[in-house]
């Protein structure tokens, strides 16, 4: 068994697809599928079901997952150790953060991270806070950046930043009108949400309990999965939305776009680790920048 072998299988049962894993690792679909049937013939035990054209995790291909993730991260752990005897001049950095701050926050830093330290490769991912903590558990993300608030025993989290989160609506919705909202009036609007499990969701729902409204309440039309599809859907409608100021600032100077005039209180932009999983030099020389920033600013 390699460990490209597992990295093929890892990637099939993520997705349960082999044309989407073949895309993501730069295969061909038949490559991979070979890949997979090595592995079951080798072994004698199905690790996926084919059910007409989808597949599926077999019992066995469950059990087997997370041993795989394990042994990857092991190994990249051992090949980061190796390529930072001799200081920054060499190494990966995987990075997994939620939407806002993998499309608005995170990059100026990665760029000023790549300036300064060019024979590092990044590699950074979007997902919601949930898929980013559980890529930092599983060992397939040195750092992790999200937007609501984890609690696994696993992972340590620390704030890195603050952020703003608004209430928006198109500019003929009657909340554009800038009389003060008060959050029980809230329950008179129609509403587009990101999906559950994202950061602004998540951060939206505590703050409404705090104000006495339960999320649950609210009239949501339509749950969506990114920001971008939030901002267009509520341009494009009589609906409202709450979604990160970074997310819509330009929107805003633009007149596309008006805030309800609601306080809501700050949010974390927070950092996850791996309690227990070696700390590389380029992780550490990320947070120094990072914390270089927030002092300076």
């Amino acid at each position: 068994m390699t460990l490209e072998q597992l990295r093929i299988f890892v990637e099939v049962a993520q997705r349960e697809h082999l044309t989407q894993a073949a895309s993501a690792l730069a295969l061909t679909p038949s490559a991979v599928s070979a890949s997979i049937r090595v592995l079951e013939e080798r072994y004698g035990t199905p690790l996926f079901n084919r059910v007409g054209r989808r597949i599926e995790l077999s019992e066995a291909g469950r059990l087997f997952l997370p041993e795989a993730r394990i042994t990857l991260a092991s190994a990249r752990t051992a090949e980061r150790t190796l390529s930072e005897l001799g200081g920054l001049q060499r190494g990966t950095l995987q990075i997994q953060a939620s939407q806002t701050i993998a499309s608005y926050w995170l990059p100026p830093l990665l760029v000023q991270f790549r300036q300064r330290y060019p024979q590092i490769e990044l590699s950074l991912t979007a997902g919601n806070t949930r898929q980013v903590a559980q890529a930092v558990a599983d060992g397939a993300a040195d750092l992790g950046f999200i937007e609501g608030h984890v609690e696994q025993a696993e992972l340590t989290i620390r704030a890195v930043d603050e952020d703003r989160i608004v209430v928006v609506v198109a500019p003929d919705h009657p909340w554009a009108d800038g009389r003060t909202l008060a959050p029980q009036a809230l329950l008179d609007g129609r509403w587009i949400l990101r999906e559950q499990g994202s950061g602004t969701r998540s951060a939206f729902e505590a703050m409404l309990a705090q104000a006495g409204v339960e999320l649950g309440r609210l009239d949501v039309a339509l749950a969506l999965p990114s920001n971008e599809a939030v901002r267009s859907a509520v341009m494009a409608g009589p609906f409202a939305t709450v979604v990160s100021e970074l997310v819509v600032a330009s929107h805003l100077q633009a007149g596309l776009l008006y805030k309800a005039r609601l306080d809501l209180p700050p949010r974390a932009f927070s950092l996850l680790r791996h309690r227990e999983r070696y700390k590389s030099k380029a992780s550490l020389a990320l947070e120094q920048m990072i914390d270089a920033r927030r002092n300076n600013s």
